[in-house]
């Protein structure tokens, strides 16, 4: 309270001052209601613990402006206490309606350079409000004319705030029991009752300019007054009420940024999480109960909710106190409140200003990487200070969608670049197959694509697409990483897929994504587009997964058609490459050690954990080996078919398996045990090394593959 009431005095007094000298007093009561109001009813019905609502300095800057701008259009005073509560109702509404359609989650999301310039906008505009004052210069005077203007100073004001702005910046250093707010405040009235001392008219408080005088907060003329103002809200003109909307916007937009930046920071320090839409609402409401009421609306005030925090504060009941002390305060202390020196409410004012200031930006223009982002704060704050802030909203807004479309651009697509004899599927095949694929894969390039693909990032991406269009009869589009695709990128994949059309040439997608994070479903969108034919699969193929594709195309490089399950016959020991040398005697011998088992499609073979004593030779079917990924999940690496073997590892070195072989259809595998071939090795001795020498260079072969494209991965 200590440190939201004195500084929410000063905002009244800025805001009201500005239709008038004889406002202030006015301006100082708007500000007590609303320290008080908002502190009770934002804490209540809040969802941030020791978050302190009261005035702020976007609210005194938003509706200072506003009073000026209408001062300046010859508007009745009176009506401009009208219009300036109305202004705080909308405000309220447009946030009450922000929290509940769900925006609060994303004003969070608004890019650090416009928030930075905004605020350091807002701190000088209430620095410049509060230099004529702070002087004592005649009412009216911008703040360039009094520093131009030194004679037209009132030394007793200069001194007064001077006093006020020295102790209050240096209180910190020297003690923190004690806000810095309050001893500035003690200074400035010791300075003008020194003054006094010396100048017996000071002690007169009627027409004095150097205090804010009587609040004139009796009772019954208080809500006469309320009462008077709401009776005369009802004979504006409806044109009136309307053009109070933009400010309305502008308003509750900043409101809500101080809030919301206030409630991060509490979430950081104290390890929690705040509801930012119920955290909107409440703020609405409690900014139209105070302006309803007569007093200033208001937002989560970082310098007093670091104070609550820092002073031990735990939860909501501490938003609350400050409310009720705030009221409190104000009952005992009301005729003490009339003779606070304007001056030090200015040079309170000025210290909020300065410690608004964003100086981190400045950093910015030390690299080339982040100068445009200093650009942004600074074209925030020219346009906050030469046009207004409501500008400098639209600016923000403007400004932060060309930060988005500069941050996709900058970013690459294209994740991932290689050909099919660099990026195998996961299906093992024999040795020669292999050397085809090394020697043919080139046909076949990858692209693994991610990010956004928009109009921001269409030509980046066809930079990399069009050399190898007129190169390859297979190009792979991988979009498992890309978050967003709109219509400039489809037609630019259905301009690649005519491309490769023309030449006969295929365009397969993996990855295509029913649910994107934006809601989209990815593969209707491209069949909407015209990209995917779902009745022709001639030209464009999707597939569910990158392995999938890569391996129909390892298919029809070697010009083959894997046959169905159903057709496969069993093939004998004779006819696998790994005993096709071997003699009919030895192998008969073999065959004897070996168990034929047959397994179930979707039948596990083999489990993790289990004993790896057995090897296993396919004579019919399909195996998929899967690598646990921990909490029930786990990942394809390998496929295994007719011929080839599998568990060669935990064969050789009698260690648990490392993973699960699952038979993917119908299968019929030979399978050897350590056991049997230990036998093996004593009658056939030469077989049995022969078949561990195999056994080691096929598993050396896969190893070295392995390790190949582990190594390019790594590249990325």
């Amino acid at each position: 309270m200590l440190v939201a009431l004195p500084a929410s005095i000063a905002f009244g007094v800025t805001i009201y001052a500005a239709i008038a000298p004889s406002y202030a007093a006015i301006g100082a009561l708007a500000g007590i209601i609303g320290a008080t109001v908002i502190g009770l009813v934002a804490s209540t019905l809040g969802g941030t613990d020791r978050l302190i609502s009261a005035p702020c300095a976007p609210a005194a800057a938003v509706l200072s402006a506003f009073a000026i701008e209408l001062v300046g259009q010859g508007i009745d005073p009176n009506t401009i206490v009208l219009l300036l509560v109305l202004l705080g109702v909308l405000a309220g509404i447009v946030q009450l309606l922000l929290g509940f359609i769900g925006v609060g989650r994303l004003i969070k999301y608004i890019p650090y350079p416009v928030v930075s310039g905004y605020l350091s906008g807002v701190g000088l505009i209430i620095i410049g409000s509060q230099i004529p004052k702070f002087v004592g210069a005649a009412v009216g005077t911008r703040w360039w004319e009094a520093l131009l203007a030194p004679w037209s100073w009132d030394w007793r004001a200069l001194a007064i705030g001077t006093a006020t702005v020295i102790v209050a910046v240096a209180a910190p250093k020297i003690t923190k029991k004690v806000p810095g707010t309050i001893l500035g405040i003690v200074a400035g009235l010791l300075t003008y009752f020194a003054l006094a001392i010396q100048e017996p008219k000071l002690w007169e408080i009627t027409g004095n300019p150097l205090v804010i005088g009587p609040l004139g907060a009796a009772r019954d003329g208080y809500f006469a007054a309320i009462t008077e103002r709401w009776h005369d809200i009802g004979d504006l003109h409806l044109s009136q009420i309307a053009s109070l909307f933009g400010s309305a916007l502008t308003l509750a937009a900043l409101l809500s940024i101080d809030t919301l930046k206030t409630c991060v920071v509490i979430d950081q320090l104290t390890r929690t999480q705040h509801d930012s839409n119920r955290e909107l609402v409440a703020q609405g409401i409690a900014n139209i109960s105070s302006a309803a009421v007569g007093g200033t609306p208001g937002a989560g005030t970082m310098g007093a909710s670091l104070v609550n925090l820092n002073s031990g504060a735990q939860t909501r009941v501490s938003g609350v106190m400050e409310g009720v002390l705030s009221l409190i305060a104000a009952l005992i202390f009301g005729s003490f409140l009339a003779w606070l020196p304007v001056a030090t409410l200015a040079g309170i004012l000025i210290v909020i200003g300065i410690r608004m200031l964003d100086r981190e930006p400045l950093r910015f223009i030390e690299s080339r990487a982040t100068v445009f982002d200093f650009a942004v704060v600074l074209a925030v704050v020219v346009v906050a200070l030469t046009i207004g802030l409501i500008a400098a909203s639209a600016v923000g807004v403007a400004m932060a969608i060309i930060l988005f479309v500069r941050e996709q651009i900058g970013g690459s697509v294209v994740r991932h670049k290689v050909y099919a004899n660099q990026m195998s599927s996961t299906w093992y095949r024999p040795e020669a197959e292999m050397r085809i694929i090394e020697q043919k894969g080139n046909q076949a390039v990858i692209f693994e694509l991610q990010g956004s693909l928009f109009f921001g990032t269409t030509q980046q991406l066809y930079s990399e697409l069009e050399p190898e269009l007129g190169k390859r009869n297979y190009v792979i589009l991988d979009l498992k990483r890309v978050q967003s695709v709109d219509v400039t990128a489809a037609h630019l994949l259905h301009n690649v897929r005519q491309t490769l059309q023309e030449r006969g040439a295929m365009l397969l997608f993996s990855g295509v994504r029913e649910k994107l994070p934006n809601g989209r479903n990815l593969r209707e969108f491209l069949e909407q587009t015209g990209v995917v034919n779902a009745s022709d699969d001639s030209v464009v193929r999707v597939f569910p997964e990158l392995d999938a594709a890569i391996e129909w195309v390892e298919d029809h490089i070697l010009g083959e058609v894997q046959a169905p399950a159903e057709t496969e016959t069993p093939i004998e020991l004779q006819e696998m490459d790994l005993f096709s040398h071997r003699k009919d005697e030895t192998l008969k011998d073999l065959e004897t050690r070996m168990e034929q088992r047959t397994y179930r499609a979707g039948e596990t073979i083999y489990a993790q954990g289990a004993a790896g004593d057995e090897i296993f030779w396919i004579r019919r079917g399909t195996v998929r080996i899967f690598a646990p990924l921990g909490a029930g999940r786990s990942r394809h690496i390998a496929s295994f078919s007719r011929g080839d073997f599998f568990g060669g590892l935990a064969f050789l070195d009698n260690r648990p398996r490392g993973n699960d072989a699952v038979a993917l259809t119908e299968t019929e595998v030979y399978v050897l045990s350590r056991e049997q071939f230990d036998l093996l090795a004593e009658e056939h001795k030469k077989l049995a090394f022969s078949l561990i020498t195999a056994i080691a260079r096929t598993l050396a072969i896969r190893l070295r593959h392995a390790d190949t494209e582990l190594t390019m991965l790594q590249e990325y």
